[in-house]
């Protein structure tokens, strides 16, 4: 079979390139105009109801925060699923995670979140339960609320896959021993940036007779930061 004559291979090189370059173009226009900004998370407070050290090494806890999730973005929403969140210190958890339900972000919008943590006679490390008493005594303790669970973006009726997140909060709580209710926050430990994506949350869960939710928003609150904010393997159900 004869080849085809050489004008007619070069035109479909050249229109090929062409197509090829006009759906990039296309591509980074789409991208520009929607890339998505990250989310902010900001604790405007905390409630201590229970915090107390036992032998062997454990600690109870009843608390709750209040955080505040900021979408910046005008033309994407976000949408978390599988949340859960609990309370570390000294990088160890303890509370048990709390399921939170699904959260839809809206664009340039802000959500609040009162999630109630807890658990009785969570194991630590003799470090942790020493350092805790230590701590209160001093009357300043650091510890982290840690949300987990997966987000997708919404860009008009396009949506992309669902990716895991990761946003730990650093908060420094004005607390002695035997204190019950809202505690000051003094500020956060300096961060280190793992990733340039910020976050802001939303969704409330409250119970029963814990529905105390904290009047009071503190004069200085502290930023959230996340830590990964979508990893580039995506998460498949």
């Amino acid at each position: 079979m004869a080849s085809p004559p050489r004008n007619t291979r070069r035109a479909l090189c050249t229109f090929i390139t062409i197509f090829l370059l006009l759906a990039g173009l296309a591509v980074l226009i789409v991208w520009l105009i929607y890339r998505p900004h990250k989310p902010q998370f900001t604790v405007l407070g905390a409630a201590i109801y229970d915090l107390n050290t036992t032998s062997p090494p454990f600690i109870s806890t009843s608390m709750q925060f209040t955080l505040v999730t900021r979408n910046p973005n005008r033309r994407v929403s976000i949408m978390y699923d599988k949340l859960t969140a609990y309370v570390s210190y000294r990088n160890q958890a303890i509370t048990s995670s709390l399921a939170l339900p699904p959260l839809y972000h809206a664009t340039k919008s802000t959500v609040t979140l009162s999630p109630v943590l807890g658990g009785a006679g969570v194991p630590v490390s003799v470090e942790a339960t020493n350092g805790l008493v230590m701590d209160e005594a001093y009357g300043v303790v650091a510890l982290s609320v840690v949300l987990l669970g997966r987000l997708r973006w919404k860009a008009g009726v396009i949506y992309t896959g669902r990716y895991g997140v990761y946003v730990k909060c650093d908060v420094w709580l004005g607390l002695k021993k035997g204190i019950v209710g809202q505690v000051p926050l003094l500020g956060s430990p300096q961060l280190s940036f793992l990733s340039s994506f910020q976050v802001v949350v939303a969704a409330c869960n409250m119970n029963g007779t814990d529905e105390q939710i904290i009047m009071q928003v503190q004069t200085v609150h502290d930023q959230c930061h996340v830590l990964r904010a979508y990893n580039p393997m995506m998460i498949i159900n």
